[in-house]
């Protein structure tokens, strides 16, 4: 350090400080007290730094002592080295010196081995047979005893020879020879403890002790393989016949027992029994039952705690299972038989009937499923099939029955309250009753699919009815005489298809999950309800066909020369469709009243149709007025008429015959001022009225041009209202 440079620095940093201090007239007088701060402060970094060096000082001079004592000691311990070396430079020639010293003490060794084992050297094939005698005699304890001391010569007479370098091969294969009886009666023993194992879960009924007694000698065994392996380790020597393993043995025996129980409650095959996967799962459920009730309260307390036997058990009989139900799969199922199987599988097995059980309890959350997912959606699969082949099935011959009865002419039958229909809807879902009822039982993923192929097959039922219903309508309007009943049998489709209609909705409220909101469920449901009312209201146009082929030549004796003076027309519609509506009684009462508007609307709308025929012009004001006049009161005829048959139809605010009316009030008008409001109000009350209806029917006045015709009906219906919402009127209906 430069000494010089730092008193430099030291100088200049004083003056500083002492400029600082002095920088105004009255600090002066504090020369003296700073004077006396800085020397205290002096003396206390002289203190400070006289301690210091001391404390360096000393920790030098402990230091260098302390390198000192080093340096004694490594001379010390070079010392001894040498020594040492002096010592070990005659070892070489003392190892030769006691080279006979070692043989000496290894053949002394063997001797002493050889001594120690002498007796059972002499009586090996003795003890060998008495240790048989024992095995066979089901003294197991006393047959390992005289074993494992047969064992513990062998082995240590072997190991001493192994620890002989050089030894001729000759000797251990003379021995290993001596004891070759020995290592046959652990095979027998370890066949007897297979057959005891085997036997295990009867055993333990009537003789655990049988069982304890097997499993002392396994356990025994282990702690000799350990010992073995580890002697292997440190000298390379492993006994013959280590290490035995029995205890793996004893999971192999078990398993292997487990595997003949289950498939020993297989006792009948599908051509002896169609029950036979019934009479199967039940009696392996009961085998199971009682099985690991043993295991339970009887292995339990046999075997040590490290086996986990309950657990065990439990692995090796879902397992076992497991597999033989897959194998019985992979043979084929038929039928019903993928239900009982899919039942038993998701419900049986780890419900309160086996795994749940009160006197089991067993906690499945480690064991895997019974059968995969693959094979479980592979089940549902097959068996939603057979299920729709089934359904086509069933529901072909319900429709063939169907057409047979119309072909063969049998009335249709009526029920309590003298409504025609069929059996065929309360039929086909009460088989889908019956399918969803089973499935539910399986679960609720499955009874959903199930629902919707249901909906579907109905839906598709729906599409055959139709087709088969055209087919027999059209066959029947060819000629007319070769059906006697085809009202009665239209009856019966109508009530039929308005029956399909709310059982559906029954089943909906049944088997509907109200989180079973897809898309396709929904669609398909609306779907079947649409098909079958979209066919209700078809067979119900096709039942009034029926009665108005009747009254085609009435209708077109309407708004004619001969109407003006005869009422026959009207009456002879009246009287026709009362005939007809006699038979109509045995529609259900929503589909009566629906026939009955239906037939209002049909009869309006031939009546307008005739009024816009132009079949005949009234010259004079008074001849409308009486053509009006008349047609009023056929309007009113027609309103009594249908207010007797249906009282709650003939009650509605918008029947058809108020257009007729309407027409009549135009046609009965004076002068064409009124007219032009007659129609306007005409065109308010119904705003899809078309241009040429109107034109047709102001036609009907002969005291009326052409040319005021059309300014009459061009002028106010181009001026309609473009943001009026139009609503559909019994004219929309009216094709010219």
């Amino acid at each position: 350090m430069d000494i010089e440079q730092l008193e430099k620095q030291a100088k200049a940093t004083a003056a500083k400080h002492v400029i600082n201090m002095l920088q105004r007239p009255g600090q002066l007088e504090k020369v003296e007290q700073y004077k006396r701060r800085v020397t205290r402060k002096k003396v206390s970094v002289e203190a400070m730094l006289k301690t210091t060096m001391q404390s360096q000082l000393d920790g030098v001079c402990v230091g260098l002592s302390q390198l000192s004592i080093a340096l004694q000691e490594i001379q010390e311990i070079k010392s001894n080295l040498m020594t040492v070396n002096n010592l070990l430079q005659d070892l070489p020639e003392l190892v030769k010196k006691l080279q006979s010293v070692r043989s000496q003490n290894r053949q002394h060794s063997q001797y002493m081995t050889a001594v120690d084992n002498l007796k059972n050297l002499f009586s090996v094939p003795e003890s060998v047979e008495k240790t048989k005698q024992w095995i066979n005699e089901g003294k197991l304890l006393f047959a390992h005893h005289s074993l494992s001391d047969l064992e513990n010569s062998r082995d240590d007479l072997l190991y001493e020879l192994h620890k002989v370098p050089n030894q001729a091969p000759a000797d251990k294969i003379l021995l290993k020879a001596w004891f070759e009886d020995v290592e046959a009666a652990s095979q027998l023993l370890e066949k007897q403890l297979r057959l005891v194992l085997s036997r295990t879960l009867n055993t333990v009924r009537k003789e655990p002790t049988i069982i304890v007694t097997a499993l002392r000698i396994i356990d025994k065994e282990e702690k000799k393989d350990v010992f073995a392996l580890q002697r292997q380790k440190q000298s390379g020597f492993i006994a013959p016949g280590r290490p035995k393993k029995w205890k793996d043995m004893v999971m192999e025996v078990l398993e292997k027992s487990v595997d003949q129980r289950i498939e020993g409650t297989q006792v009948e095959e599908r051509s002896s029994n169609k029950m036979w996967l019934v009479v199967h799962l039940e009696l392996t459920r009961q085998l199971l039952l009682e099985d690991l009730k043993v295991v339970k309260t009887l292995c339990e307390p046999c075997f040590p705690p490290h086996y986990n036997i309950v657990h065990r058990f439990v692995s090796m009989y879902h397992n076992s299972l497991s597999k033989h139900l897959e194998e019985i799969i992979s043979y084929g199922l038929e039928g019903n038989e993928y239900v009982s199987m899919l039942s038993w599988v998701v419900n049986t097995y780890f419900g309160p009937e086996l795994m749940k059980h009160t006197d089991l309890n067993i906690n499945t959350n480690s064991l895997e499923p019974l059968l995969s997912r693959k094979i479980i959606n592979n089940l549902q699969f097959q068996y939603l099939k057979n299920m729709e082949d089934n359904y086509t099935e069933w529901m072909k011959k319900t429709l063939q029955t169907e057409t047979n009865d119309w072909s063969a002419g049998i009335p249709s039958e009526a029920d309590q309250e003298g409504h025609f229909h069929t059996a065929a809807p309360v039929i086909i879902f009460q088989m889908i009753d019956q399918n969803l009822q089973v499935t539910k039982t399986i679960g609720q993923d499955l009874t959903d699919k199930a629902l919707i192929l249901s909906m579907k097959q109905v839906k598709q039922y729906g599409h055959l009815y139709r087709n088969a219903i055209v087919e027999f309508k059209t066959r029947h309007f060819e000629d007319r005489s070769q059906v006697l009943y085809f009202t009665h049998y239209m009856i019966t489709i109508v009530n039929n298809c308005m029956l399909f209609v709310e059982l559906a909705q029954q089943m909906k409220q049944h088997y509907w999950r109200s989180d079973l909101t897809n898309n396709e469920s929904s669609i398909i449901f609306s779907s079947l309800l649409k098909t079958f009312q979209d066919l209700r209201d078809e067979a119900v146009q096709w039942l009034l066909d029926e009665a108005f082929l009747d009254l085609e030549s009435h209708f077109q004796d309407l708004i004619t020369a001969k109407w003006v003076s005869s009422s026959i027309p009207i009456d002879t519609v009246c009287v026709t469709l009362e005939d007809y509506f006699q038979d109509y009684v045995h529609l259900r009462a929503k589909n009566f009243e629906y026939v009955i508007t239906e037939a209002e609307n049909l009869v309006a709308r031939r009546y307008i149709s005739a009024l816009f025929q132009r079949k005949i012009s009234f010259r004079t004001h008074d001849d409308r007025k009486a053509a009006a006049t008349k047609i009023i009161k056929e309007v009113e005829q027609l309103k009594v008429f249908f207010s007797r048959i249906a009282p709650k139809v003939a009650e509605r605010v918008d029947t058809p015959f108020e257009a007729i009316r309407s027409l009549a009030e135009i046609l009965k008008s004076e002068d064409s001022e009124i007219i032009t409001l007659d129609i306007h109000t005409l065109r308010d009350k119904y705003p899809d009225i078309k241009e040429d209806h109107l034109f047709r029917f102001l036609c009907l006045m002969g005291d009326l041009s052409r040319s005021e015709i059309k300014n009459l009906v061009t002028f106010y219906l181009d001026r309609k209202d473009q943001k009026t919402n139009l609503s559909r009127s019994i004219f929309a209906n009216i094709v010219l």
